[in-house]
C-alpha cells in the first residue's frame, strides 16, 4: 500500500500531464523543473557554506568526503521536498503557506542530519558533520529557496504589468464593501487596477484617508478635483447606488472620458478567485432603469419542487435561463428539449457543473413532430410545461411565413393538446409584445398561438391551467439589438439603427424568466399575463450610450446610420391591444390582460385553413388566413400590405 502511494506521488511529480515545460508562453514552471532548481540551490548553498568555513580556517570532518556529504544533503533535502510538497502550486503565486513549507523542509532536513550526526557519534565516537556548518548551511539554503520564489514572483508581476493595461481608479462609496474591494485590489495577484482613492457623497468624509488613500467628495467640481490625479476609471462596487444614481454617475463619467467598471457584491466573490477577474467594464444591461424583482419563492416552489418539468426551446437564451432558474427550486427532473444539437450539448455540460444534484434529461426533438412529443409525454409524468420554443426573428419570418405556422402555431397546438391528454398541471407559454396589434407574421403567429390555448382552456374538460406570459425585447438574447450593436462597435462601425424615433421596451433575461415563473403561480387558466416593462428606451439613445461605454465618441470615432424600418417592424411595441383592459395581481409587476376569445371550433377551423396553406407552400394564402384569424394583424413595411388593401376594397 505504502509503496503504491509513493509510486503515485513520484508519477504525479514527474509524469503529470501538467509538467510539460512551457518556455514559449512562460505560463508556469513544471514541478520537475522546480525540484531540479531547488536541488541545484541546495548544492550551491552547500558550496557557499563550505567556502565560508574555509575562510574562518575551519574544516569538515573526514568520515565522509565533501562530495559524499553533498550527496547526502541532496538526498535528505529531496526527501523533505517530497514530504512537504514544496514543488506544488505555482511559484509566481507563492504565499505564506509555501514559505512555511520551505521552512519546515529545511528545518526537518537539519534535524534529521543532526540526529544522524549524533547517532554516529554515539555509536562510533566520531561526528560526521560539523555543527557550525549545519547552522550556516540551513540558513543559506532557506534564504536561497525563498529568494528563488521571490524573484520568480517579481518577474511574473513585472511581465504581467507590461502585458496588461493598468487603470488608475477611484472606488465609488465609502462603506464596508468598498473598503473590502480596496483591500482585495491591494493584495491582487494581477495589478491591473491601481487604487487612487474613494468617492464619497457625504461632506464629512473628505478630510479622512482610508488605507492611505484620499476620499474625494462627489459634487459639481468633482471632475476638476480629480484631473491632477490622472484617474482613468471608476469602480462601482455592489448595489450601493440606485439605478438612477448609477445612470447619472455613468453619464457624467463618460462625458469626462473615464471608463466605468462594475464588481458584484462581496457575497458573490470566491476565495479562490482574484478579485480583479470579477471587475468588468460596465455593460448597458447594468444601466437598465428598473428596480429588483421580488419573487414569492414559496408559491413557485409549491408547483416546481419535486415535480417533472418540461422546458421547450431550452437551448435558447430565454429557455436556457428558464432551465437555470427552475433548477434552483429542486425539481424531481427537468426535461430540456430543443432541436439545436450543439447549444443543447453546451447547456448540458453547464448544468452538470452548476447543478450536479438536479436530474436532467436532454431531449433532442422538434416541436413539430407529434409522434416524438407524444413519446416524451407518455414516458414521463410531467407536471409543468414551459413552452419557449419559437421562431422570433421578425424579418426572417416575414420571408418564411409557413415556418412560423409550423413552429409557432402548430408546435403550440401539439404541445397544448398533449398537455390536456396527459393531465399536465400547468402549461406556461412564453409570448411577446409583438402579438399585440401585430404588424408582422411573427407577432401574428404568436397571437394565433395565444388564441388557441385560450380557446382550449374554455373547451377542454381538463385540469390543465394554460397560462400565457407576454413581454417585450430581452437584453442580450439571441438576435437582440444589444449583441448586434456590440459586434458593429467591435468592427469599427457604423452602428445601424432602423429609425430615428424607434423605441422599445427592454428586460434582462433573468428578469423576464423570473416573472414567467411567478406568473405560473397565478390564475385559473386562460389568462394572459403582461409584465411591467418600465420606461421604453429610444434605440438611438441606446446606440449612442453603448458607443460611449466602449470608449468611443458617437459620430466621431464610430458613426450611426439610419437604414429604414425592416419588413414588419413598427416604431413602438404595445403590451395591450386597443380592445383589451388589465387587472392587477398580487405582484406589482404582473397584470392580467382581459381579451375576448373565440370559440374553440372557430379557432381550429382557422388553424386548419392556415395549415393547409402552409402545406401547399403558398405564403400569400398563409398570411391571408392568419389575418382572418387575427383581424388586428395589419402588415407594415411588408409585401403583405397589399392583402390589407384588398380587404379594404
Amino acid at each position: 500500500m505504502k509503496v503504491n502511494y509513493f509510486k503515485n506521488r513520484i508519477a504525479q511529480i514527474f509524469w503529470n500531464g501538467d509538467n510539460s515545460l512551457q518556455f514559449s508562453s512562460l505560463r508556469y514552471l513544471p514541478r520537475w523543473v522546480v525540484i531540479a532548481i531547488d536541488l541545484l540551490l541546495v548544492v550551491i548553498s552547500f558550496y557557499i557554506s563550505f567556502l565560508l568555513l574555509e575562510n574562518i580556517n575551519a574544516s569538515l570532518y573526514s568520515v565522509l568526503s565533501i562530495y559524499q556529504q553533498a550527496l547526502f544533503f541532496i538526498l535528505v533535502y529531496l526527501a523533505f521536498f517530497f514530504v512537504f510538497s514544496t514543488y506544488s502550486g505555482l511559484i509566481r503565486h507563492s504565499t505564506f503557506v509555501d514559505i512555511f513549507k520551505i521552512a519546515l523542509a529545511c528545518l526537518s532536513a537539519s534535524v534529521l542530519i543532526i540526529i544522524v550526526n549524533y547517532s554516529y557519534d554515539f555509536l562510533y565516537d566520531e561526528k560526521v558533520f560539523l555543527m557550525p556548518f549545519l547552522i550556516i548551511n540551513t540558513s543559506i539554503t532557506f534564504a536561497s529557496l525563498l529568494s528563488f520564489r521571490v524573484v520568480v514572483k517579481r518577474f511574473y508581476s513585472f511581465a504581467s504589468q507590461n502585458k496588461q493595461k493598468s487603470y488608475k481608479v477611484l472606488i465609488v462609496g465609502v462603506d464596508d464593501e468598498s473598503i473590502a474591494l480596496a483591500k482585495a485590489l491591494k493584495n491582487s495577484k494581477s495589478q491591473n487596477f491601481n487604487l487612487a482613492g474613494f468617492i464619497s457623497f457625504r461632506k464629512e468624509h473628505q478630510r479622512i484617508k482610508i488605507l492611505g488613500k484620499p476620499i474625494i467628495r462627489y459634487g459639481n467640481k468633482f471632475y476638476e478635483k480629480i484631473a491632477p490625479m490622472k484617474v482613468s476609471g471608476l469602480i462601482i462596487a455592489g448595489s450601493q447606488l440606485s439605478t438612477t444614481q448609477k445612470n447619472e454617475l455613468v453619464d457624467k463619467a463618460l462625458a469626462n472620458h473615464l471608463k466605468i467598471f462594475n464588481v458584484p457584491e462581496i457575497t458573490q466573490w470566491s476565495d479562490q478567485e482574484d478579485v480583479s477577474s470579477k471587475i468588468k467594464q460596465i455593460q448597458i444591461e447594468d444601466l437598465l432603469e428598473r428596480d429588483a424583482i421580488q419573487l414569492d419563492d414559496s408559491q413557485i416552489s409549491s408547483y416546481l419542487e419535486d415535480r417533472i418539468v418540461l422546458i421547450t426551446g431550452a437551448a435558447g437564451s430565454i429557455g436556457s435561463e428558464m432551465v437555470r432558474q427552475v433548477s434552483t427550486y429542486h425539481p424531481k427532473c427537468v426535461l430540456i428539449l430543443d432541436q439545436a444539437e450543439s447549444p443543447l450539448y453546451d447547456l448540458e455540460l453547464e448544468l452538470k457543473d452548476q447543478f450536479p444534484n438536479v436530474a436532467y434529461q436532454v431531449v433532442l426533438a422538434d416541436v413539430r413532430r407529434k409522434d416524438r412529443l407524444e413519446q416524451i409525454f407518455k414516458a414521463n409524468k410531467i407536471s409543468v410545461v414551459f413552452h419557449a420554443a419559437a421562431y422570433k426573428h421578425v424579418p426572417m419570418i416575414e420571408k418564411n411565413p409557413k415556418e412560423a405556422v409550423c413552429v409557432n402555431i402548430l408546435g403550440t397546438v401539439l404541445l397544448a393538446d398533449l398537455s390536456v391528454k396527459y393531465g399536465i398541471d400547468r402549461f406556461v407559454m412564453v409570448s411577446t409584445d409583438k402579438a399585440v396589434n401585430p404588424t408582422n407574421v411573427m407577432g401574428a403567429s404568436k397571437r394565433a398561438a395565444e388564441m388557441y390555448v385560450q380557446s382550449l382552456q374554455q373547451h377542454a374538460k381538463t385540469t390543465t391551467k394554460f397560462i400565457t406570459t407576454r413581454f417585450g425585447n430581452v437584453l442580450g438574447s439571441n438576435g437582440s439589438v444589444i449583441p448586434y450593436f456590440k459586434k458593429q462597435i467591435e468592427t469599427g462601425g457604423p452602428v445601424t439603427v432602423t429609425h430615428q424615433d424607434i423605441i422599445r421596451y427592454f428586460m434582462t433575461i433573468p428578469e423576464a424568466c423570473q416573472l414567467v415563473l411567478q406568473a405560473g403561480t397565478m390564475g385559473n387558466g386562460g389568462e394572459i399575463f403582461v409584465f411591467d416593462m418600465g420606461k421604453p428606451v429610444r434605440i438611438m439613445d441606446l446606440a449612442e450610450r453603448m458607443i460611449k461605454l466602449s470608449g468611443f465618441q458617437p459620430y466621431e470615432d464610430i458613426d450611426i446610420k439610419i437604414i429604414g424600418l425592416r419588413p414588419g417592424e413598427k416604431l413602438f411595441e404595445e403590451l395591450l391591444s386597443n380592445t383589451s383592459t388589465t387587472l392587477p395581481t398580487h405582484h406589482q409587476k404582473i397584470m392580467i390582460t382581459i381579451d375576448s376569445y373565440l370559440d374553440y371550433e372557430i379557432v381550429m377551423n382557422h388553424i386548419h385553413e392556415i395549415t393547409n396553406a402552409a402545406i401547399n407552400e403558398d405564403d400569400v394564402a398563409v398570411v391571408s388566413k392568419i389575418k382572418l384569424l387575427v383581424p388586428e394583424f395589419i402588415s407594415k413595411n411588408s409585401v403583405f400590405e397589399l392583402l390589407d388593401k384588398e380587404v379594404k376594397v
